[in-house]
């Protein structure tokens, strides 16, 4: 079905492919995305890959707040930042996919 030259034309541009993605996911880890919650009490940084780089509590959090309004606090800083990295992944990877397949409406 497939002839060798065929084969190996197709592994060839799977392996471009793949040189590609991580391209994009190296340019990723570079980008940087933040979530706070209490005006910048809570501060959660990530990268473009979703990957946690940064947390930061205030002390008057950890001496002013009951555990279960701590939790609601670090989940709406980490929601609100892992939104964000989400944007970013995506718009990468459909940059890099726009790029790999022009002509394609991704």
């Amino acid at each position: 079905m497939f002839g060798n030259q065929n084969m190996k034309d197709m592994m060839s541009k799977l392996q471009d492919m793949k040189g590609v993605v991580e391209d994009s996911k190296k340019r990723l880890e570079n980008i940087y995305v933040k979530g706070d919650a209490m005006d910048g009490k809570v501060r959660f940084v990530l990268d473009g890959n979703r990957k946690l780089k940064e947390l930061f509590i205030d002390q008057e959090i950890y001496e002013s707040l009951e555990k279960d309004r701590l939790i609601e606090v670090l989940v709406e800083g980490f929601n609100k930042a892992i939104q964000d990295a989400d944007h970013v992944n995506e718009n990468e990877m459909k940059s890099t996919a726009f790029n790999m397949f022009p002509g394609m409406n991704i």
